[in-house]
């Protein structure tokens, strides 16, 4: 039996405000801890704003989390998915105006992901920003393998909600 215990992450977002994020202690046993269960999350078009939607694409929770409330914080919608499969199908379904993901993922990592889109009839011309821990030059194959920009886990908040206001911008 896997247990998994309460995690209490705290993020600092303004020097005057502390977002939580707590997760509660929850078991699992071992047929369940193999399942992925993470809802996909949209955005309604009431909470659609002029600063764009933005696909967040990361299969570790907390740090997709952090993301989420970045970009929020920064005016901007999240649809969040945990791997490169359930972005695709994401992209295919969601009005998106740019994607964050991490380059390593099961199933379908970023570099992947990224030729998808590069190959889509739609979703080519879609500003791709790629999170890594990693070497950038190791990993892209060819020019449809390539994200627009490559940031550096970890991203800094700024660093990220700049980078995509320029990608945006250059793609308006």
């Amino acid at each position: 039996m896997l247990a998994i215990r309460a995690v209490r992450l705290s993020l600092e977002v303004r020097p005057s405000r502390r977002a939580r994020l707590d997760q509660p202690e929850m078991n699992t046993t071992e047929e369940t801890a193999n399942t992925t269960t993470a809802p996909l999350t949209f955005p309604s078009t009431s909470t659609r704003n002029a600063r764009g939607t933005i696909l967040v694409v990361e299969d570790d929770r907390s740090i997709r989390r952090y993301l989420e409330v970045i970009l929020q914080r920064a005016g901007y919608c999240v649809v969040a998915a945990e791997d490169g499969l359930e972005a695709m199908k994401a992209a295919l379904t969601s009005a998106i105006d740019a994607v964050v993901t991490d380059a390593i993922m099961p199933h379908l990592n970023g570099y992947e992901l990224c030729r998808f889109l590069r190959h889509h009839p739609k979703l080519s011309r879609l500003p791709v920003v790629l999170l890594s821990g990693f070497e950038r030059a190791d990993a892209a194959q060819d020019a449809d393998d390539r994200p627009d920009v490559y940031l550096a886990k970890p991203v800094r908040p700024e660093e990220l909600t700049g980078c995509l206001a320029r990608l945006l911008l250059k793609a308006a």
